[in-house]
């Protein structure tokens, strides 16, 4: 399956249509690049982190169902029953959760797309500490990485502010096994979404926006 055991695939639905519709509406989204989403196959999505708005707009806009890795913290109660049938996946962040990574492993080489926050924590957005989890993932089922940048949801103030998506060109990681093949692996996933935050940083700053 393209997702978790226990997801139901119309609650999946049904919830990137909420992400796309009622809860982006109080932004005005901008979404770039959606031709660059691969239509089939396995894809890692890899995008920044500012604020918990982030989820569920890539949530909503990505053209493919997306099964993210969230902190467990946020899989109590209702929200997490919810979270499990909407195909969402908890990880421990306090160090490697193979239970997690196995979980999203199954995703990929069914052909799924698996989403990560690198970064780990909120914040202004850089992406300097990406961890070697999202590459991991694509070298070890063959998928490809597809960078996504999210601005404008950080303190978002005022009515309806603009928030934009800017999604970047798929790409492999280059071959070879090993701690050092992967570590050049991570640098290349973080080098690559640095580039297109500064990118969509540079897009912002020239409309007067920050």
């Amino acid at each position: 399956m393209t997702h978790p055991e226990g997801t139901v695939p119309w609650l999946f639905d049904l919830g990137r249509w909420i992400g796309r519709v009622p809860f982006a509406w109080q932004f005005r989204l901008r979404v770039r690049g959606r031709d660059r989403v691969p239509l089939s196959g396995g894809v890692v999505v890899v995008a920044n982190h500012s604020s918990m708005s982030d989820g569920p707009i890539l949530f909503g806009v990505l053209p493919r169902r997306v099964t993210f890795l969230i902190k467990q913290e946020m899989f109590a109660g209702v929200v997490g029953t919810l979270l499990r049938k909407i195909g969402q996946i908890p990880v421990n962040r306090s160090g490697a959760d193979r239970t997690a990574l196995t979980s999203a492993l199954s995703v990929l080489k069914a052909g799924g797309v698996v989403g990560i926050f690198p970064e780990g924590t909120r914040g202004e957005g850089d992406v300097s500490s990406a961890q070697n989890g999202a590459a991991w993932l694509a070298k070890t089922s063959g998928a490809v990485v597809l960078p996504v940048a999210c601005r404008g949801t950080y303190r978002a103030k005022g009515w309806r502010p603009r928030v934009d998506v800017l999604i970047g060109e798929p790409f492999h990681l280059p071959e070879g096994k090993g701690r050092a093949a992967l570590g050049v692996a991570t640098e290349q996933v973080r080098d690559r979404l640095a580039t297109l935050v500064a990118e969509l940083d540079g897009q912002r700053a020239s409309e007067g926006r920050r």
